[in-house]
């Protein structure tokens, strides 16, 4: 299983951006899904959480300005952000536990990352 996350890049502040992070391969079901962020020097934290029956959780930093939501049927995450600041700059990562169709075992798996610079 893969996860491919995409739509990062350079916005200025107050700008909005949309990740999107696609899951391929042998899956059965997607239970958790959810976007982590780590900036240079820091921890990798948690941005948002969304079930598979849809219920969400943010970061309080968060809450108000990102929406996270999923694609059941496409396997896909996104992470709509809006009014960006500076300090939301860091590499994105999704994050998905994935019921394997080999085995229908629960294994965790993360994205590569993409890179969010909010600047102006």
């Amino acid at each position: 299983v893969q996860l491919q996350a995409s739509g990062g890049g350079l916005v200025q502040p107050g700008g909005s951006l949309r990740l999107s992070c696609a899951a391929s391969g042998s899956i059965f079901s997607i239970n958790f899904m959810g976007w982590y962020r780590q900036a240079p020097g820091k921890e990798r934290e948690l941005v948002a959480t969304i079930s598979s029956g849809g219920r969400t959780n943010y970061a309080n930093s968060v809450k108000g300005r990102f929406t996270i939501s999923r694609d059941n049927a496409k396997n896909s995450l996104y992470l709509q952000m809006n009014s960006l600041k500076p300090e939301d700059t860091a590499v994105y990562y999704c994050n998905a536990g994935v019921v394997s169709d080999y085995d229908r075992i629960l294994y965790n798996y993360w994205g590569q990352g993409t890179q969010v610079t909010v600047s102006s």
